[in-house]
């Protein structure tokens, strides 16, 4: 509900963005996610904790918009790429904060409810502090209020390089004057005035797709489920799983900074095709060590998986015309009703395929196996969680990042609302689709058919003439 709260957010954020300015949509947003976290918080049924993620979307949705535009406008040229860089960097670390957060909660009395309403607390931070920062120049100065547009501009370039700022928002601003007259202030004559006019319409083209081409290389499926990927490469532990979750949200935000350092020097476009190609390198790595993890996990022991009791075996093993050639993979896909339960110390012995219930979750554990109900035991699990990690740094600096980045500088002002919001809700759409089908493909495809579909869609994408070149 979050993440449809938030393609409804990016919608009407564009919008207010151009109506009522960047600064005080960010504090909307800021108001918004405040109240969806004190719901969460507070919620006495689960319904009540929906509408606190419907919220909280609303306010993630216009603020992943409006962010990086109100940076883009509000930073020297010199700088922008790295200062609108900043933004995904704090998404980033935010998301590692989060998973300490959890953790630190984990044995807290209502855990959950500290859990959701601390959320609350960097948009209560950021809602004071925007208090006592000024408006986009640029958005002041098509409003007339050139005077304040000025001062802003004294802040952020030195004296000297002012008077050229402002002659340079003048000529383009006073060039689209006439024609903003025809097209109307409502966000319907807008979206309607921008998919007519054919440089907006290719600038909407350029950024919709590089929006979806960063949700449908599944960065987010993978940071949502991130413990589950890592129990499918053969990680049956839950601390294990969510302690190497950690170090992939903080590999992201090293990404981040990487993208600091380089996006105003080597530029947008390079950015985003050296992280293509090392993102469709890494899909299809991990594509052949999840099939290879597959094909060759342990074998299925009818003496062991009789071991604990018959009515302990997973009834589909015992149906199964074909038992003695099962292997652990094959026993986890034949129903959500069973697990494998794997002989210690050596796990990648024969094992049992079990009915997946507490009682004999407990026995396995009893006899102090390991139980699997994700993935399998696996000698090149590791080399699966490596190959996460260089896929999650090769995507930030570049696919993670510049999106964002692009679509904060290649639309005309008028339409910089508009056409920003229009691509976020593109990006949100993505993460929707990617997000709820993400385990149904895994179930259906197998880790290893997922990744390969995400690779496939990749390189589809990599026509260089796609991306956009921008200007610094």
């Amino acid at each position: 509900m979050a993440v449809a709260g938030a393609i409804i957010g990016a919608a009407f954020g564009g919008w207010m963005n151009d109506k009522f300015g960047r600064r005080k949509s960010i504090m909307a947003a800021d108001c918004l996610f405040l109240i969806g976290a004190i719901i969460m918080a507070l919620a006495p049924t689960p319904w009540v904790i929906i509408i606190g993620r419907i919220f909280v979307g609303l306010g993630v949705g216009m603020a992943s918009m409006t962010s990086p535009l109100y940076i883009s406008e509000a930073s020297p040229a010199r700088i922008r790429g790295a200062l609108v860089s900043t933004n995904g960097l704090l998404i980033t670390g935010g998301q590692f904060l989060s998973y300490l957060i959890n953790l630190a909660f984990t044995n807290a009395p209502a855990s959950w409810r500290w859990m959701l309403g601390v959320a609350g607390v960097p948009a209560l931070v950021q809602l004071v502090l925007m208090v006592f920062l000024p408006e986009s120049p640029r958005w002041l100065y098509i409003q007339n209020r050139v005077d304040e547009a000025r001062d802003v501009l004294e802040k952020i370039y030195p004296l000297n390089e002012v008077e050229e700022e402002m002659k340079a928002l003048q000529s383009s601003i006073e060039a689209e004057k006439a024609e903003e007259a025809s097209i109307g202030d409502g966000i319907f004559s807008k979206v309607k005035s921008a998919w007519s006019n054919y440089v907006v319409r290719r600038a909407l083209y350029a950024g919709i797709t590089v929006q979806v081409a960063q949700q449908f290389v599944g960065i987010n499926t993978v940071m949502y489920y991130s413990p589950t990927i890592v129990q499918l490469a053969g990680y049956a532990s839950n601390k294990t799983a969510l302690a190497l979750s950690l170090v992939t949200s903080g590999l992201n935000a090293l990404g981040s900074i990487v993208s600091m350092l380089t996006v105003d020097r080597y530029g947008r476009r390079r950015l985003m095709i050296l992280s293509m190609i090392g993102i469709i390198v890494c899909l299809v790595a991990l594509t052949v060590v999840f099939y290879e993890a597959s094909a060759h996990s342990p074998s299925v022991s009818m003496f062991e998986s009789t071991h604990f009791g018959g009515n302990s075996t997973c009834s589909s093993y015992l149906t199964a015309p074909d038992a003695s050639s099962w292997n652990c993979m094959k026993c986890l896909k034949a129903s959500s009703d069973c697990g494998f339960c794997a002989i210690e110390p050596n796990k990648y012995l024969p094992g049992a395929c079990l009915a997946a219930n507490d009682a004999t979750k407990s026995s396995c554990k009893g006899e102090h196996r390991m139980w699997y109900t994700k993935g399998c035991p696996s000698k090149i699990g590791g080399l699966a969680v490596a190959l996460l990690g260089a896929y999650i740094i090769l995507y930030s600096p570049g696919m993670g990042t510049v999106p964002w980045i692009v679509n904060s500088e290649i639309y005309p002002l008028r339409y910089r609302g508009i056409g920003g919001g229009m691509a976020a809700v593109s990006n949100w759409v993505s993460n929707l689709i990617v997000s709820e089908t993400f385990l149904t493909l895994t179930e259906a495809l197998g880790s290893a058919g997922t990744f390969l579909l995400f690779a496939g869609f990749f390189v589809s994408r990599t026509r260089s003439h796609i991306f956009p070149c921008t200007g610094d």
